[in-house]
C-alpha cells in the first residue's frame, strides 16, 4: 500500500500547462481557420485555364489520319 501512496503523492506535483486550457482551444480554432483558408484558395484551380482544353479534339496527324492520298 505504501507504493500506491507514494505514486499518488507524486502525481500531485504534475507539470502545469504553459497557459490556461482555453488557450489550446483558441489555438486549434485558429489553425483550422488557417487550413480552411489555404484550402479555399485552391478552389477552382483546375478551371482557371479551361479555354486551353475547350478547343475540341486536336486534329490527328501522321499515319491513319484518313486523308486518303
Amino acid at each position: 500500500m505504501s507504493l500506491l501512496y507514494v505514486l499518488a503523492a507524486e502525481s500531485e506535483f504534475a507539470r502545469e500547462l504553459p497557459f490556461p486550457a482555453w488557450v489550446f482551444g483558441v489555438i486549434a480554432i485558429i489553425v483550422f481557420f488557417v487550413l480552411g483558408f489555404v484550402t479555399f484558395t485552391y478552389r477552382d484551380v483546375a478551371n482557371r485555364h479551361r479555354a486551353k482544353f475547350d478547343r475540341g479534339p486536336a486534329p490527328e496527324q501522321g499515319h491513319g489520319s484518313g486523308t486518303g492520298h
